[in-house]
């Protein structure tokens, strides 16, 4: 990161924070796209920047895939970084009922430029969301697919805010270790996807995943809508007729929640294979 102030790298190298107020896109308004400051890549669109009077810009959406959420070192806050660079931004608040998505992304003005030519038109990436065990293992094939942009590992079908690994694993959240997939529509279908979410993991094991046993492995999938839940259903029945007992839940989407960064690309990272998973052909 080259050419960088001495304010910018202290915001986006060393994850400093800019004064309140003080930032040249708090007040803006036109048209336009926010890019990283580094590299260039579009984060956050103007429609979804918002006014929260904290004295940062605010938006309450990103564009898919621009940007990564890891967890403080403190354990406390979610830091949000350029997913292509890794460029400090800011901090991304949940909960907090300020807009109808219920998410604020405080960004400095210093970690963005800001685009009136860009388009604004929404990117066509979607979101997809597994439970089959641990989260590793199912992160680990579904990433490898043509079309998948990014897995991550976290927890969803709970009630504690902003749960954390020990939690889940210690205590009676509700959660379970689920990833979120973002995928692109028009080089992979949900159907792909959920045939190869059945074919990693046992679907008919009820009390988790191999070895991993406990409510947090279990297997579930998550639907955005009525027509992924009856893409699960067609392939629960096609799997049923083939004499497997299944006992994959089909729930309602609820509030995700990314896990610690030690938790994300861990066998690219670490190395070997999943322990407790392995695909096995259950689809013609």
């Amino acid at each position: 990161m080259k050419n960088l102030t001495p304010l910018e790298k202290h915001v986006i190298v060393d994850k400093g924070t800019e004064r309140a107020f003080s930032g040249k896109y708090v007040n803006t308004k036109e048209k336009g796209v926010y890019t990283c400051k580094v590299c260039d890549t579009p984060l956050y669109r103007s429609d979804d920047k918002f006014d929260s009077h904290c004295g940062w810009p605010s938006f309450d959406d990103a564009i898919p895939g621009a940007i990564k959420e890891v967890t403080d070192k403190d354990g406390r806050r979610t830091e949000i970084l350029c997913a292509n660079c890794g460029s400090h931004l800011g901090h991304v608040f949940k909960g907090e009922g300020m807009t109808a998505k219920n998410v604020r992304h405080c960004v400095n003005s210093i970690s963005l430029n800001f685009d009136k030519k860009k388009a604004t038109s929404k990117m066509t990436l979607a979101k997809a969301y597994f439970a089959g065990g641990c989260f590793w293992g199912v992160e680990y094939y579904l990433e490898k697919i043509e079309g998948v942009k990014e897995v991550t590992s976290g927890f969803m079908g709970g009630t504690v805010k902003d749960p954390t690994y020990y939690q889940v694993v210690r205590t009676n959240t509700g959660y379970l270790e689920t990833v979120e997939v973002l995928y692109d529509p028009s080089k992979v279908s949900y159907e792909t996807l959920a045939k190869t979410f059945f074919e990693i993991h046992d679907p008919t094991q009820a009390d988790g995943q191999g070895p991993d046993i406990g409510s947090q492995y279990l297997s579930a999938v998550f639907v955005n809508n009525k027509e992924e839940r009856a893409v699960i259903n067609k392939l629960i029945k096609i799997l049923e007729s083939k004499g497997l007992k299944i006992a994959t839940q089909v729930l309602d989407k609820t509030p995700f929640y990314s896990a610690e960064k030690s938790h994300q690309d861990y066998y690219d990272r670490k190395g070997g294979t999943p322990y407790c998973h392995r695909r096995v052909k259950r689809f013609a």
